[in-house]
């Protein structure tokens, strides 16, 4: 069986624990080849913000790319994959997709998406936003990414920080159409 190959790239902004629960699943599915790239500002937020490590990430992986590796696969269109998660997607990120700037391995692999009509799947983490914020979403929208700003519901009614990454966890993952049981959707229980 040819296993579904995803890229999970981690930028400097806070929320590495959607990118670590993500990981995680990706972790645990026969079908999927993990390929994982990391910027020196995701693994100084993971420092300051989280108790999780490097081999958070990188022991679900089955290629780990520094960000500053321009020439590793997913910077090239004949490398074929089935999508690109950008989790967290810190705004300076966001700019340089939006724009076009491949500075470095992780815009240059959300630019071959972009440019190969692949899934580009853009978790943003800020807020207030700027103008300059919501434009460069809508660029990086109307190029054909998808942006999810990482924002978990409430409606399954969770009870740890855990439960809140299951769920976004769950929402990129859908985005992707990749199985998962990270929490329970609208509707699947009756007394809702």
């Amino acid at each position: 069986m040819d296993k579904k190959r995803i890229i999970l790239a981690v930028t400097g902004a806070s929320g590495t624990t959607y990118a670590v629960k993500l990981a995680q699943h990706f972790g645990k599915m026969d079908g999927i080849e993990l390929h994982l790239i990391l910027s020196e500002a995701a693994l100084k937020v993971m420092e300051l913000e989280t108790e999780f490590t490097p081999e958070d990430l990188t022991g679900n992986a089955d290629s780990v790319y520094p960000h500053e590796n321009i020439a590793a696969p997913p910077a090239s269109g004949s490398w074929d994959h089935a999508g690109m998660i950008i989790c967290p997607c810190s705004m300076s990120s966001l700019a340089a997709i939006a724009h076009g700037f491949g500075t470095n391995l992780i815009h240059r692999a959300a630019d071959v998406c972009l440019k190969e009509r692949r899934k580009l799947i853009l978790v943003t983490r800020e807020t207030p936003l700027n103008l300059i914020h919501i434009r460069n979403m809508e660029t990086a929208t109307l190029a054909g990414a998808t942006v999810m700003p990482a924002s978990p519901g409430f409606y399954h009614t969770p009870q740890s920080i855990d439960d809140l990454s299951s769920h976004m966890a769950g929402r990129i993952l859908e985005q992707l159409n990749i199985p998962h049981n990270l929490y329970q959707r609208w509707g699947a229980d009756s007394q809702r």
